[in-house]
């Protein structure tokens, strides 16, 4: 039996050796996944870091995928490319990043167990994840939360802005 094409989302984000890079390398890797094909990708966005470590500003986007990978394959593949880019399997919470890759959205998946959350729980609460989004999804149904363009607003734009466009306060 074929597996079925499934819609998935994933977050990417970096704020290291050229952020905006690493993210753009990212996404050429999203494209050559086994069983993947790489549909659309967000424009890029700015967003400055959470937590209380002091670090660069973050370069994010969100890629939207078909798969015929389980999640939990799709997960496993993410932090392959995560540890290939040259991040550590331990690393600090909140912390500077090569690459982050966070599997959002899972067609219509609702998943609760120590190795997967889904949908991510950032998603419903995170502009750097809302705004690239709804860039490419506002109608998509968070599985359990909502649609993107109405969790959109429920968060602040402060701290996030699409790449090339003035920080907010700035020019």
């Amino acid at each position: 039996m074929t597996a079925v094409w499934q819609p998935a989302y994933i977050g990417l984000g970096s704020n290291l050796m050229d952020p905006a890079l690493q993210v753009r390398k990212a996404v050429q890797c999203l494209g050559a996944l086994p069983q993947t094909r790489l549909v659309t990708v967000s424009r890029l966005f700015g967003s400055r870091p959470l937590g209380l470590v002091t670090q660069p500003d973050f370069v994010n986007a969100v890629a939207g995928v078909l798969t015929r990978l389980t999640a939990v394959a799709l997960l496993q593949e993410l932090r392959d490319l995560e540890a290939q880019a040259g991040r550590p399997a331990v690393h600090e919470h909140w912390g500077p990043r090569v690459i982050d890759l966070d599997l959002l959205v899972f067609g219509r998946e609702q998943c609760s167990s120590p190795d997967l959350l889904l949908p991510h729980p950032g998603v419903v609460e995170r502009n750097f994840v809302l705004y690239p989004l709804a860039d490419i999804a506002p109608d998509l149904q968070v599985p359990g939360q909502g649609r993107v363009r109405e969790l959109l607003t429920r968060v602040s734009a402060d701290g996030v802005w699409p790449l090339g466009e003035a920080r907010p306060g700035e020019g």
